[in-house]
């Protein structure tokens, strides 16, 4: 009769079972949740065997240190304007192919993932992808998603490509004696990378819908032609003398789910959160609201309304009162996520309102305030320019796209304005990352070092100010890497890897070497695509390399296929952080990830196995 498992192990599985639960459902900000995993591992020390030292460790893991160095590294680079320069290069090249574009996308994205943090690189593209696919009448969800995936799939050619990489390559320090170099897989990557294009330009195009309309305005995108009003107000008024404000309190705006957005009068326009004038008869006010609540307050209130009166994009943006329509997703960080619209204080405090919401591709445009938000919901909103920079710069959202000025330039004459400048410490910018992954790569300086030390070149140099580096870090990221350390910690304490690993050891039995390490892959894929990569690699390297220990496996090749499948999570928008940011302005639908996801998961599963075997062996 097999014994009971030991109270620390069932002790630390349900630790684990809890962490999950809260990753998928998101009850709880994830980076929250690896924190309360390490106050846990610490309250119950004499059964999960981790100090207070060690639960705290991953905060001074050289993996943690190195990805915060990497996140600073890449807004340097970004901030000169190279990345900006490939969208103006992907305009002139691809002249409103969509072929050509999706290629150029994969290809430059690719690529640049293999050196940049691919996270920042989508939340430039984004807009910059829905800019050229606008220009040129195609559907942005045709490009959105393979974009997201060619970041993945680029991530995975060299150590700096994505955090994941260098958490394995500490892991693999730490397990195996080695130290993942910097190109030390790049064969495998590169040969991943052509196998995922490939698919993308041929069954994947055909698969990926084209949920959003090209032809669409900002306005119809979100399903506001029948919530955006124009009312006029009459000299009997009881709102006239009164300023936005108090005619908003008065209409009793919160029952009755009403926004004034902009004030015309005498041909001039201003911007309703931001004025104080006083309502006169002749006012043409545009309202955010229902028809039927529109008609109501219209009689109340002694207004007139225009039901004939078609409020677009160009309405709301064209005005001299610097408003802007813009559309916008709320990142993991933001300070929004978990609040209600109505708490966030866009309105009072940023001049903003929110027009809409848009979650994958559900559209939510009445009783806006009581919506609770979460990463990578989409919103529209009518706010300044000002006020977009200000919560873009401190990563509150991230610009996938801002109505364009009716003064601008056409559309072909933007297509052949000149590039985007870049800034004069490109150069310098662009040799320091050079410099970094050089010295790396040589062995001359650890990875962590070498990162480090191009950080202070950076700030040194003037390419990047000290503010602007620790604004650049996903902290949420490294706050979950360090929590969830000490959890491999305690399983590897506890036994728990090993008698993970023992049934995978089992499959040995009926499967060749080959099979057991597609079916490590597959599990560590499945896992990834449900929670972080990052707590994925931390589980499933410690059971994988004791597999290939068990069955006389080669340990590197086990701990490479996790690494692989942990940076290809491509079936769910949640698993990965690009597939997230591409969900709202996309248009998707979860099964959409599905669709095209499942069968780019399976043919990188073969491709990765066999090279696996092929260049590292199986035993």
């Amino acid at each position: 009769m097999a014994s009971p498992a030991p109270p620390g192990m069932v002790l630390v599985f349900a630790l684990i079972a809890g962490a999950l639960l809260l990753f998928v459902t998101e009850r709880i900000p994830s980076d929250t949740t690896a924190l309360a995993v390490v106050v846990a591992l610490v309250v119950f020390e004499p059964w999960t065997r981790v100090s207070a030292t060690e639960a705290i460790s991953g905060f001074a893991s050289p993996a943690t240190l190195t990805i915060v160095a990497m996140y600073m590294l890449s807004e340097g680079v970004q901030r000169t304007g190279l990345v900006d320069r490939l969208g103006d290069l992907l305009g002139r090249a691809t002249r409103g192919s969509e072929r050509r574009l999706l290629g150029a996308t994969i290809g430059t994205t690719g690529l640049a993932a293999g050196v940049v943090n691919n996270t920042p690189i989508v939340a430039v593209f984004i807009p910059m992808i829905t800019d050229l696919a606008g220009r040129y009448g195609l559907s942005p969800s045709k490009l959105l998603l393979p974009l997201s995936y060619a970041a993945m799939l680029g991530g995975t050619l060299t150590l700096v490509g994505t955090a994941t990489n260098i958490l394995a390559s500490d892991l693999s320090r730490q397990l195996l004696g080695h130290p993942l170099s910097m190109f030390e897989f790049t064969k495998l990557g590169v040969l991943v990378f052509l196998a995922g294009a490939a698919y993308l330009l041929t069954v994947g195009r055909w698969l990926t819908p084209a949920r959003i309309d090209p032809d669409a305005d900002l306005t119809r995108s979100f399903a506001l032609e029948n919530h955006l009003v124009r009312l006029v107000v009459r000299e009997a008024s009881p709102l006239v003398g009164l300023t936005v404000d108090e005619a908003v309190a008065e209409m009793d705006a919160d029952a009755a789910d009403l926004d004034v957005l902009q004030i015309e009068r005498d041909g001039e326009s201003y911007l309703a959160t931001s004025t104080d004038r006083q309502l006169e008869a002749g006012d043409l006010l545009t309202v955010r609201t229902t028809l039927q609540v529109a008609n109501r307050v219209a009689t109340d209130y002694g207004l007139r309304h225009r039901h004939r009166d078609e409020v677009t994009e160009d309405d709301l943006s064209e005005t001299p009162h610097e408003g802007t329509l813009v559309e916008v997703v709320i990142p993991g960080e933001s300070r929004f996520v978990g609040k209600r619209i109505g708490d966030s204080a866009l309105d009072e405090r940023f001049d903003t309102t929110v027009l809409a919401v848009r979650r994958g591709d559900t559209v939510t445009n009445r009783d806006l305030d009581d919506v609770e938000l979460r990463r990578g919901d989409t919103l529209l909103l009518q706010t300044t320019a000002g006020t977009v920079a200000y919560l873009a710069d401190r990563d509150e959202v991230f610009v996938t796209h801002e109505a364009e000025d009716p003064g601008d330039l056409d559309a072909a004459a933007r297509a052949e304005s000149a590039p985007t400048p870049l800034d004069p410490h490109t150069p310098v910018a662009a040799g320091i990352l050079v410099a970094v992954i050089a010295v790396a790569a040589l062995g001359l300086l650890p990875i962590v070092i070498a990162a480090l030390g191009g950080v202070v070149a950076m700030i040194v140099t003037g390419c990047l100010k000290p503010a602007d580096a620790y604004d650049a870090v996903s902290w949420n990221v490294v706050f979950l890497l360090a929590g969830v350390l000490p959890l491999g910690l305690a399983m590897q304490r506890t036994g728990g890897d090993a008698l993970l690993s023992s049934l995978l050891a089992g499959s040995a039995a009926v499967l060749p070497l080959l099979g057991v390490l597609a079916l490590v892959y597959l599990l560590s894929s499945l896992l990834a695509n449900v929670i972080t990569p990052v707590a994925t690699v931390v589980l499933m390297i410690p059971v994988a390399v004791d597999t290939a220990a068990r069955i006389g496996a080669n340990r590197l090749t086990f701990l490479l296929g996790v690494m692989f499948a942990a940076s290809t999570a491509f079936m769910t928008p949640i698993g990965y952080q690009t597939n997230l940011m591409v969900y709202g302005p996309g248009g998707y639908r979860f099964t959409d990830y599905l669709r095209v996801g499942a069968p780019l998961q399976l043919l990188v599963t073969v491709v990765t196995t066999l090279g696996l075997a092929t260049f590292w062996g199986l035993q």
